[in-house]
């Protein structure tokens, strides 16, 4: 992923937490996401440098169909030696073309080839495609659950593990 590209993965992020998450979070949260803010964000995080976190896109003949990031771990505050899947977002029109998988399969070989024992990731325990998704491509929720706020409600998240040893 490159700076310019933050303008479309942005819209790429908010239609897909339109399209996700309805009926999952309120929808005045949804309603008001705002792409050039995000935008600002996502130019903001790659300008920073921060190496160990890897933003990939697929490229469908000049436009983006697809954005993941991942990186290290995140227990609290502190970075393990495990990997995690932060984002996996598809411009809805491309969901069940195989999109998804290209990234994430991308994502999980990325990550096993540098050395990562396990990939986790956490997603709304609502969100039964995504689930599903998950499930199979070899991850499997381990127990682990968390809420977040989300625009004044709190949603539950389950986590995600794949091995990547194997």
């Amino acid at each position: 992923m490159a700076v310019d590209d933050c303008a479309e993965v942005a819209g790429i992020r908010i239609r897909g937490w339109r399209h996700a998450y309805e009926g999952l979070v309120p929808q005045p949260y949804l309603d008001g996401l705002d792409v050039a803010a995000d935008a600002d964000r996502q130019r903001a995080r790659l300008l920073d440098g921060d190496r160990r976190v890897v933003n990939l896109v697929v490229d469908g003949g000049g436009e983006l169909l697809g954005w993941v990031a991942l990186g290290p771990y995140r227990d609290g505050e502190t970075r393990t030696e495990d990997a995690e899947l932060y984002a996996l977002y598809l411009c809805p029109r491309h969901i069940g073309r195989g999109v998804g998988r290209a990234l994430l399969t991308a994502a999980v070989r990325h990550c096993a080839t540098a050395g990562h024992r396990r990939m986790y990731l956490w997603v709304l325990k609502g969100n039964a495609r995504a689930r599903r998704f998950y499930e199979r491509a070899g991850f499997t929720a381990d127990g682990a659950e968390e809420a977040f706020e989300v625009g004044g409600a709190m949603v539950p998240e389950v986590r995600y593990v794949k091995d990547l040893r194997g």
